[in-house]
């Protein structure tokens, strides 16, 4: 039998209660593995975002447990994050740039500010600009994001999540708000980081294509293109939320199989209407 792989982000009976009463996690148990790329759809207000801020630490559970790279970290203070969050590369909805720092000051933020990543300075500016380079913005260095199209600052966001190479990255909503060019594009470097790189991937979506391209394709290095998977595929398992409790967790196959109307929504496109 294969090595079972570590254990990256576990969930033990999580759940999330805020102090209005909202209900924002319910129960939910799961366990990713390094080399895993998991895609986490669900309608508004379901609990994607949460879930991934309770992975972080950035919101604490409630009730129940949660482990990150086989520690447990549900009441950890503040304080005794800081490391294990080092391993963590975040995307953030709608990017998160700080508005008065250029490109590279950007991409350079968490070296800067993450004693647990212990990069030498003389080290830093290679390594903002190899990770520009990666999603081809390297041009970009000394511009401010507002300078930058909607696409171009997910790129710079993608571009500082990956900078210190960490072994899981965890991507919220990475192409909400964007056109079908440009969200293919900001997906394409999703697997092109996965396959260069070797890293664990969570992507948190509305947008069934995204998974589906994630779970399909490899990032061919020779050609700089995507090619398909073939037979073998990618190791990618989904996962759907529905008022913050787990209702599916399973290989693509699986998911379109399934007849749970909520589930199906995310998988099938809408008919169009009769003009």
């Amino acid at each position: 039998m294969p090595e079972e792989k570590a254990s990256l982000v576990r969930f033990e009976n999580v759940s999330v209660r805020f102090d209005d009463g909202v209900q924002a996690l319910n129960g939910v148990s799961f366990n990713m593995r390094e080399g895993e790329t998991r895609i986490l759809l669900g309608a508004a207000g379901s609990g994607k975002t949460v879930l991934l801020k309770t992975a972080m630490g950035l919101v604490r559970a409630s009730a129940g447990q949660v482990f990150l790279f086989g520690e447990e970290t549900t009441k950890k203070p503040e304080v005794e994050l800081f490391d294990v969050r080092s391993k963590i590369g975040m995307l953030f909805q709608e990017s998160a740039l700080f508005d008065s720092m250029t490109v590279a000051q950007n991409v350079a933020y968490p070296l800067l500010n993450q004693k647990a990543i212990e990069m030498p300075r003389e080290k830093m500016e290679p390594a903002v600009r190899d990770s520009l380079r990666f999603v081809e913005l390297e041009q970009t260095m000394d511009r401010y994001p507002s300078e930058l199209s909607g696409g171009m600052r997910r790129r710079v966001a993608i571009a500082r999540a990956v900078v210190n190479k960490p072994p899981l990255l965890l991507y919220d909503s990475p192409t909400a708000g964007l056109d079908p060019i440009t969200a293919h594009t900001i997906v394409a470097l999703i697997i092109k980081e996965r396959d260069v790189d070797n890293t664990t991937a969570f992507v948190v979506t509305h947008r069934y294509q995204d998974g589906n391209l994630v779970a399909n394709f490899r990032y061919n290095p020779d050609s700089g293109r995507l090619d398909p998977a073939g037979k073998d595929g990618t190791n990618t398992v989904f996962m759907v939320l529905r008022e913050g409790s787990l209702v599916f967790e399973g290989n693509q196959a699986d998911l379109e199989k399934s007849s749970d109307p909520y589930i199906s929504k995310f998988v099938k496109r809408p008919e169009k209407a009769a003009a």
